[in-house]
């Protein structure tokens, strides 16, 4: 597990996200001030998804972040694992093929995915290197990997206020806009404790992606990782 998860059990944390999901996706606006929708749609735009193709969106919650990929003619698998975020996502998404799965055990075939993501939930999995070796596994040859993930920003002023604003602000505005707002605790922490971006990139590498680089988002509070299966 991640360094900040490892006093939380895989259900305990499927758990928490039970508890958020009815309101996470607005929560989540809020907390970023607005700038998931922007996040997401780098995703998007890096995966390049079209017609014929299809995508697994690991760590989808309610489906929200695969509805892009949806909407360009791809076929979208979004999977979750917790429960309570895919009936939330059914609710407000029947069309998609919402599917229960645990990244470190994926319900899929080998090589059966034109492109895989992972956006802000890679560091909730309990075993980081076995799931990347998984989206590996279930990846076509020369097939895509996109993550995007909550980062090391690069500039040390911005470092700082965001670490700040983390540990100190974020906890007052969850127990605001959230139904659970220890949860939010709880990401704030997995989001200090997790690798920076080289560190990241180096994981990915190990589990076999070829061509591994990382683009900087909003000043490095997120990165997105790409690599390919060669």
């Amino acid at each position: 597990m991640t360094r900040a998860s490892l006093d939380k059990q895989p259900h305990e944390v499927a758990a928490m996200f039970d508890d958020v999901a009815a309101k996470y996706d607005r929560t989540n606006d809020v907390l970023s001030l607005g700038q998931t929708r922007l996040w997401r749609r780098a995703v998007a735009e890096a995966i390049g998804a079209g017609p014929g193709q299809r995508i697994l969106d690991l760590g989808a919650g309610t489906g929200t972040s695969s509805l892009p990929f949806a909407e360009s003619g791809a076929e979208v698998v979004p999977c979750d694992f917790s429960l309570g975020m895919l009936t939330e996502g059914k609710r407000r998404h029947p069309e998609l093929a919402l599917t229960a799965g645990d990244a470190t055990r994926l319900p899929f075939a080998d090589g059966v995915f034109d492109a895989v993501t992972i956006s802000f939930a890679l560091r909730n999995v309990q075993d980081t290197d076995e799931a990347l070796s998984e989206l590996y596994r279930v990846t076509k040859p020369g097939g895509k990997l996109v993550i995007c993930e909550f980062s090391t920003p690069t500039w040390t002023p911005l470092r700082t206020v965001y670490t700040e604003y983390l540990m100190r602000a974020l906890p007052p505005v969850a127990t605001a806009v959230s139904s659970n707002p220890d949860a939010y605790v709880y990401l704030a922490e997995s989001i200090r404790s997790w690798p920076d971006q080289p560190a990241l990139a180096g994981k990915i590498q190990q589990a076999g992606w070829s061509k591994v680089a990382w683009r900087n988002l909003t000043g490095g509070i997120v990165a997105l990782h790409r690599g390919f299966k060669v």
